[in-house]
This record gives C-alpha cells, sequence and structure tokens, in this order.
C-alpha cells in the first residue's frame, strides 16, 4: 500500500531525521536496536498478559474451568489436571493452585457423609507427602454454592512455611464418585487478611481461581 504524502510544512518526519544516522550506524549498532526492539515488544506482552485474566478449561469425565491472573502454569503433579502458580523475585514460592483427579470408592449413603471419611486417608498422604505437616482443622464448605470438604493445614514446602487449603470437591449428582482435589497454598505474610489457613482464597492472588471455578 503507497504511503500517505505529507504536506512540506508538516515535515520532516522522525523517519526522516532518523534515515541518516541508521544508514550510517554500523550492522552491529542495527542489529543491537532490533534486539532491544524485540526485548521491548516481549515486555509488553509480558505485562497485558498479567493484567488480563487466562482461563483454563477442562474437558472429559469431569469438566470444570477457572480463571486466573497474577499467576503462570507449570507441569502438573504426576497424574494432576493443572497447577499456575505465583513466585516472588528471588524465587521463593508465594502462591499455588493445582486442580487433581479424585475418586470416591463405592458408596451407599450420602456423600456429605462420605467425604469425611474419605478425607482421613487424605490426611494421611498429605502427612507424607509434606515435611512439618500439622493439621489445622477440616469440614464443610462450598464452592460457588456446590458443597464441599476441606482440609486445613500448615507445612514446609520447598524449605519454607505455607498455608494450605484443599478442598474436596464433586459434582452434585446422585452418587457421584468423581470430582477433583483443589489443593492451594499461600506463603503467611502476603496479605495482612489471611492470617492462616481457613482464610486461603479468601482474599490474595487465590482468591479470583477458586471464586471462578465450576464444574461444566
Amino acid at each position: 500500500m503507497a504511503a500517505v504524502r505529507m504536506k512540506p510544512e508538516y515535515g520532516p518526519t522522525l523517519g526522516q531525521l532518523l534515515a541518516p544516522r541508521w544508514r550510517s550506524a554500523s550492522r552491529l549498532a542495527r542489529a543491537a536496536v532490533a534486539v532491544a526492539g524485540m526485548a521491548l515488544v516481549a515486555v509488553v506482552i509480558g505485562i497485558a498478559l498479567t493484567l488480563t485474566n487466562a482461563t483454563y478449561s477442562h474437558g472429559g469425565p469431569v469438566p470444570f474451568s477457572f480463571s486466573y491472573s497474577g499467576l503462570y502454569r507449570v507441569a502438573p503433579d504426576p497424574g494432576g489436571y493443572v497447577k499456575v502458580r505465583k513466585r516472588g523475585s528471588e524465587g521463593e514460592l508465594q502462591y499455588s493452585f493445582a486442580v487433581d483427579p479424585l475418586t470416591l470408592p463405592p458408596y451407599s449413603g450420602e456423600l456429605s457423609a462420605e467425604l469425611p471419611m474419605y478425607a482421613a486417608g487424605y490426611i494421611a498422604l498429605l502427612r507424607r507427602r509434606y515435611e512439618d505437616f500439622q493439621l489445622r482443622g477440616e469440614g464443610k464448605t462450598q464452592v460457588n454454592s456446590v458443597s464441599g470438604y476441606h482440609v486445613l493445614y500448615t507445612a514446609l514446602v520447598e524449605g519454607r512455611p505455607m498455608y494450605g487449603r484443599d478442598i474436596l470437591l464433586l459434582p452434585e449428582t446422585a452418587g457421584a464418585r468423581e470430582g477433583v482435589v483443589i489443593a492451594m497454598l499461600t506463603a503467611p505474610g502476603l496479605n495482612k487478611q489471611i492470617e492462616g489457613p481457613l482464610e486461603v482464597a479468601s482474599r490474595g492472588g487465590l482468591m479470583a481461581p477458586l471464586r471462578s471455578f465450576s464444574f461444566g
């Protein structure tokens, strides 16, 4: 497409002013300018991705989705569905939000009665997984009107103290056995309103993923 001609009284353009310097510059200088330009574009894209929400959707027998911002996808644990995390300037873990599969054994009663029994074995698994694991509580909870069961704990993760809140969640259908475990970690001190495991995802970087989580 032909360039729009500019009236003489509006010139010279920035390109015309810089053209002599560009032509006289060495190949090394031109290459450095090109690399700097690409780096600037990468930074702008990175900032844009940080400020806007990303969405993760999972299909299969237990479809679900959630949105997140300021967190970054990493490889999930073996057998897991997805994990997003945030690290500090020195690489220290600040937030972690992971969704893993959950399959209950056959049961004949109500789901609300089955989950506490399943949680006993799940807590034993957490004790083996984490160093200095301390159970801080457990009980019923809700995720966007879907009833579940959460386990609250503290532990050392990558050598640092963390608040942990794991939610056992299944679709509210009769006899449901397949669902998910939403495993969340928050470093103490990131938010003054998060004083323990119970407040994890009530404020801070994990609030958006949990509030936006839905089956289907």
